[in-house]
């Protein structure tokens, strides 16, 4: 590993100077894309040259592989500068992706106060609500007035990220109600606040509950943050609506991702290497699924050999299946992903794709009998086509709904692979059903 430090760089700091300054960026997330597009050296050289301030604010909008790249470049210290700028849940974020001796390395850099605030948050699971929390937030006191409340947001407000509410807490820091700021200041001058959030029913989360029911339930409430207290209650810190988004988006991406066996964190940034590492195991799974429905068609070969034709039209059979599967997979996913879904609501919506998949499977069927029928000249042929038909689509739509299920209840991602054996259910029965019907009724 090299590092290019502010000092030690080859290239001219007065040339990054320039290069940033005579940029005007609006937003953080608009410097981050302008330094994405840039080398690793200048990416380094520009955020060494650039505000620390405003260097933290650019690092915790890079694409996390980029953001790593440029810690592990930077001179140390300059590094551990910036790392001190962020807000403690965009820093660990950054810091769990690093190894373990460069993390340390630049925790020592830190003040002891941020080095265990972060080794705290480090603690925490990445995908649990502990792992995605801002430690800062703004405290109430119960028996301070709203006055008084007020003053104490208006001198915290520049250390904080987005205060949007204020968390009132008794003597030993529980957790017993949430005021907006809005609340503070339509209140009442000299209104006690533990008074204004009385008979509150506080919506919270504990630091274990896992990331995606956060972002359910963030969604569900319309709340701009989500306490996350301990066990006892105790207010630990706040996920805000920014990091929800940000989770949502991760978690849509895995899905997408992991439905074709392909690894959740994989990137365009990922070494080729690596990517062929975690792709191939899937690739065989899926070689070795194809093989089974390869294998159908052979126990077939004679009827084949005897009507071509069933040779056109079979892979349409398979096809429409396979779509049909997909839709249902996909609804699927999103619904088990965005919301909390008991296990007979579960097992219901597959009876609801069940009944898609007949009254669709019976529009197709017709449409496939009578494009048959005028193709081949044959009403069996078309009677086959469509009866076939029929069945798949019934079968894809209630596997592409069910796979996920089953997934999930053995413990695994629901989304991880779905599509590789639902294609495989699809094809294989597919090319069974309509070869079968055909020897039966054609032959």
């Amino acid at each position: 590993m090299q590092d290019w430090s502010a000092e030690d760089s080859s290239f001219s700091d007065d040339a990054y100077d320039s290069d940033y300054s005579d940029q005007e960026f609006m937003h953080p997330a608009d410097m981050a894309d302008h330094l994405e597009n840039l080398s690793l050296e200048k990416q380094v050289s520009t955020l060494s040259s650039m505000p620390k301030e405003e260097a933290a604010e650019a690092l915790a909008e890079l694409d996390g592989n980029v953001a790593v790249d440029v810690l592990e470049n930077l001179d140390t210290d300059v590094a551990a500068q910036i790392i001190a700028e962020m807000s403690p849940d965009d820093a660990a974020d950054v810091l769990d992706e690093l190894d373990e001796d460069h993390r340390d390395a630049l925790l020592e850099k830190l003040t002891r106060e941020d080095s265990d605030e972060l080794r705290s948050l480090l603690n925490f699971d990445p995908d649990s609500a502990g792992g995605a929390m801002n430690t800062e937030l703004i405290l109430l006191e119960c028996n301070q007035t709203v006055d008084e409340a007020i003053a104490h947001i208006r001198s915290e407000m520049a250390e904080k990220e987005s205060p949007y509410y204020g968390y009132v807490v008794d003597s030993h820091d529980v957790l017993v109600g949430v005021l907006s700021l809005r609340d503070l200041m339509l209140a009442r001058p000299g209104t006690i606040v533990g008074d204004a959030a009385a008979g509150q029913s506080v919506i919270s989360v504990t630091y274990d509950t896992d990331r995606r029911e956060v972002a359910s339930l963030l969604s569900h409430y319309n709340f701009m943050a989500m306490p996350v207290v301990d066990n006892d209650g105790h207010i630990m810190g706040v996920i805000t609506y920014d990091d929800i988004m940000d989770i949502m988006h991760e978690e849509a991406s895995a899905d997408m991702l992991g439905m074709v066996g392909a690894d959740p964190e994989e990137s365009v940034d990922t070494p080729w290497k690596e990517s062929v590492r975690k792709r191939l195991p899937w690739l065989f799974v899926n070689m070795f699924n194809s093989a089974l429905s390869a294998s159908v068609v052979y126990m077939f070969e004679g009827s084949i050999a005897e009507m071509a034709v069933l040779a056109v039209l079979m892979p349409m059979v398979a096809n429409q299946a396979g779509n049909t599967g997909q839709q249902a997979l996909a609804v699927m996913i999103r619904q088990l992903a965005t919301d909390r879904f008991d296990q007979k609501k579960a097992w219901m919506a597959v009876v609801r794709e069940g009944k898609i998949g007949i009254v669709t499977g019976l529009v197709m069927a017709f449409t496939a009998f009578v494009g048959a029928w005028m193709f081949t000249g044959v009403a069996a042929i078309g009677a086959v086509m469509g009866g076939a038909l029929m069945c798949d689509m019934l079968l894809g739509a209630v596997s592409g709904g069910s796979i996920p299920l089953i997934f999930r209840a053995l413990g695994r991602d629901p989304a991880h692979a779905s599509s590789i054996f639902l294609t495989t259910i699809t094809d294989g029965a597919g090319f069974f059903i309509f070869l079968g019907l055909a020897s039966l009724f054609l032959l």
